[in-house]
């Protein structure tokens, strides 16, 4: 490539991501979900637009979006809440895995129904499976809303755990269309093999990954997330290398190196985050350049039929059958049931066809583009409102407006913690040096409207105050009772 096309190329890239950045804020005050403002950015930029960037190359869309994937499910790992997985695992799981087929097969039946070959409607009902929960939180972020726990654990482990269910049966549809001659046997081993390695894998790169970043000492914080970002590699691309579902293996080692202390912790989130995010936004914007306007006419009968389908009545249905035994009010059920928003992985795995030279590839590509577009804003634009209506929304005080790290090659006991002094709060009015605090706590900030106050034992503590103290595990609950409960930033 000669330097002034790639300066061309990184010039068109960079007011890509500008533009998307710069829209994104708009999108929360339209009620329009911002993933769904990248893709019409992208169709806008693409060769059929007026940005006029010609752009059909499905392969290098497929590895720039499977290296996304790998950035966006490792960053879902590492941000699973300790405890979550006790709480809402048997129901996520049960999404997941049975929830998944069940919707691939009724979204499949509609479109056999609708005039689509048998083979094609269920390789369209297997990319179209698997939910989002970065689009989900996307929009629940954008309208100021946070979630009561078990809604947001269901939402998050099954969005996490589905990926690779659904990834597998896309490539085993695929397989049976190119190779009729494929048999069960064949179909229930590869399956076993892709779930057993993927979870090998997992454990192996989640656990062996820990200890070694707890034994690194490496000579600047800013490397501790190349190891990380390696690890997610090493995590998806061996367990791929002996035919074992990487994607799984990615998720499960990113969930079980947040499980247990590291080095520059926040840190390494914060730059996966960023991370997870800018491979949405690729993602997005690669859907927007391959779709080609003039392609969709035909079909937008059809993939309209089929994105209904899919939010009215498969996705609802799975979850309510599942959900139906747990004992969790109806309106959290019904919400999980709506809210199953489609993301980046549909992108990717509607690019396989493609590749594997399925003859209706670029029929289903372009018809998953109706589905990402209705069930991103037909559900999504409903989502704060629908929390709040369903009394789902968690009671949290305002966000602190500092935060509070310790930057250390060494494991300390004790996180920092905040807490905003109430009326209720047995700390205000009281004098620092009088509160009967632990003696393996300490206030280390003390903020107070727009003022940095030094916390000295003679400072009094008055109402809406913001105080950082930091706390070990085991005085959590007194510090708790002090100054009443956390705010989280």
């Amino acid at each position: 490539m000669e330097p002034t096309t790639t300066a061309a190329v990184l010039a068109a890239l960079g007011l890509l991501l500008l533009g998307a950045a710069l829209v994104s804020p708009v999108s929360g005050r339209l009620g329009i979900p911002a993933l769904l403002v990248f893709l019409m950015l992208g169709i806008a930029a693409g060769s059929e637009g007026i940005g006029g960037i010609p752009f059909e190359d499905y392969g290098l869309a497929f590895r720039v979006g499977t290296i996304a994937l790998v950035l966006i499910l490792f960053d879902g790992g590492l941000n699973v809440p300790r405890g979550v997985f006790r709480h809402a695992l048997v129901p996520a799981v049960a999404l997941a895995t049975l929830g998944v087929a069940i919707t691939a097969v009724i979204v499949a039946g509609a479109a056999i129904l609708l005039g689509l070959p048998p083979l094609v409607a269920c390789l369209l009902g297997a990319v179209v499976s698997s939910t989002d929960a970065a689009a989900v939180f996307a929009v629940l972020r954008a309208g100021a809303v946070r979630l009561k726990a078990w809604t947001s654990a269901v939402l998050e482990l099954e969005s996490g755990l589905n990926d690779p269910l659904a990834i597998l049966l896309t490539i085993l549809v695929a397989e049976v269309a190119v190779r009729p001659e494929i048999t069960a046997g064949e179909v229930a081993a590869t399956a076993l093999l892709q779930f057993s390695v993927g979870i090998v894998g997992g454990v192996v790169f989640g656990y062996g990954g820990n200890a070694l970043l707890r034994r690194l000492r490496l000579p600047a914080a800013g490397l501790y997330p190349v190891v990380t970002v390696a690890l997610a590699f090493l995590a998806f691309g061996v367990p791929t290398l002996l035919s074992g579902s990487g994607f799984l293996s990615v998720y499960l080692a990113g969930a079980i190196l947040s499980s247990r202390p590291m080095p520059y912790q926040a840190g390494v989130r914060r730059v996966h985050d960023a991370l997870a995010w800018l491979a949405q936004v690729l993602m997005f914007l690669t859907l927007g350049l391959l779709v080609f306007p003039s392609r969709l006419a035909d079909l937008a009968g059809l993939g309209i039929a089929l994105a209904l389908t899919l939010a009215f009545v498969a996705r609802p249905v799975a979850v309510l059958l599942l959900l139906w035994p747990f004992r969790s009010p109806w309106r959290e059920k019904l919400f999980v049931s709506w809210v199953g928003l489609r993301g980046a992985v549909p992108i990717v795995l509607a690019m396989f066809p493609v590749l594997r030279g399925v003859p209706e590839g670029d029929e289903i590509f372009h018809l998953v583009f109706f589905v990402v577009l209705i069930n991103s804003f037909v559900p999504g634009s409903t989502v704060p409102w629908l929390a709040r209506r369903f009394g789902l929304v968690e009671t949290t005080q305002p966000p602190p407006p500092a935060q509070v790290e310790l930057i250390s090659l060494r494991d300390y006991p004790g996180t920092f913690t905040w807490y905003r002094i109430a009326n209720a709060s047995a700390a205000r009015g009281a004098k620092i040096r009088d509160l009967d605090l632990p003696a393996e706590c300490l206030i280390v900030l003390l903020l107070r409207a727009e003022r940095l106050i030094p916390p000295r034992g003679e400072t009094q503590l008055e109402r809406d105050d913001y105080v950082c103290v930091l706390v070990t595990e085991e005085a959590r609950p007194f510090t708790d009772l002090i100054f009443a409960q956390p705010v989280e930033g």
